[in-house]
């Protein structure tokens, strides 16, 4: 390509100076990166007038934008969640190509679900909190810590990271079962040491209950009241995957009432979360701002796998991950 057809790529999301060189270095010949100076739509719209190919990452990416991007071809979301960062009825619309890019995002979000639920058993944040206050507990939390080996895992939804988890998590000794409208293989069950179940009993058998699944219509809200009521109680819940699957009111009436043992969240309905969010105050709650996938190490795979992708789209062969929106 020469300069007068380079093709301009926008990253949606504003990012820090050092995010950016990361990027840069994935930039391959005949592709310009353009970036936000301020987190601004006013800025976005202005700058992606000019782009051909968006990089989609946190930031949602409306139809007002959509709209602004005359010369859009091609969306390359950063990972797999496009359900509720994408307005893809208005994709549909332009004939816009969109493709997601699962590279890097496994391993991440598998490794930070497993830190969740320890730092959830042993209560992490408020222990290393009050020994920086100076108070050394080293006996009173006997009766709540907990060890992770010998607990009934309960995944929800069983793909590509619910099979990383449950991969790591089969040398912790645990007892995996498995809640997914597509069943895995006889083979790769018993690979895993997982047994697929009904929702219902997963939700009253697990000790530890994960959600790896999307945000869609169908599963916003799911984990509410009724769901907290069939948990075994002292159980705890893990959500590394989209804050909506979890009604935030419902979970902290569960651990106000004593229903669950506590929880590890990594994403929220809000995000940021506003301040004094009622999650603020449990000492049995862990909470992380939605940096499971947030690696560098995931962050250079993934830009690596972006622009791979577009360059096969501009050399016209097929794009990996793409997304039928028919």
């Amino acid at each position: 390509m020469s300069p007068s057809n380079t093709v301009r790529v926008l990253y949606f999301s504003h990012g820090t100076p050092d995010l950016y060189a990361m990027i840069r270095e994935h930039v391959p010949p005949g592709f310009d990166l353009v970036t936000l100076e301020r987190n601004d739509d006013a800025e976005r719209i202005a700058r992606i007038a000019e782009c051909e190919v968006v990089i989609v990452a946190g930031h949602r990416f409306g139809a007002d934008a959509i709209a602004a991007a005359k010369r859009l071809r091609l969306v390359l979301h950063q990972g797999v969640g496009y359900h509720d960062t994408v307005d893809t009825d208005a994709l549909k619309s332009r004939d816009v190509a969109l493709a997601i890019t699962p590279e890097g995002t496994a391993t991440g979000v598998a490794e930070h679900t497993v830190m969740l639920m320890l730092a959830v058993c042993k209560r992490l944040p408020f222990v290393d909190a009050e020994l920086r206050a100076g108070r050394f507990h080293v006996n009173a939390l006997r009766s709540v810590s907990r060890e992770l080996s010998g607990r009934t895992i309960g995944y929800i939804g069983m793909g590509r990271i619910g099979q990383a988890v449950a991969t790591r998590l089969r040398a912790w000794e645990t007892t995996g079962i498995y809640a997914d409208p597509i069943a895995l293989t006889a083979r790769r069950e018993a690979e895993l040491g997982l047994r697929r179940t009904t929702h219902d009993e997963l939700l009253a058998a697990a000790d530890i209950v994960t959600l790896h699944l999307p945000l869609t219509a169908e599963t916003r809200g799911m984990i509410g009241a009724a769901a907290f009521a069939r948990m075994k109680p002292g159980a705890m819940l893990i959500n590394a995957a989209r804050g909506g699957i979890v009604d935030e009111a419902a979970l902290v009436a569960a651990l106000q009432g004593g229903r669950l043992a506590g929880a590890g969240l990594d994403v929220f309905t809000a995000e940021p979360m506003p301040a004094g969010h009622p999650l603020f105050r449990f000492p049995n709650v862990v909470l992380t701002p939605h940096i499971a996938a947030g690696s560098r190490d995931a962050f250079h795979a993934k830009m690596a796998a972006v622009f791979a992708n577009a360059e096969r789209f501009y050399r016209g062969e097929a794009l990996l991950n793409c997304i039928d929106l028919s």
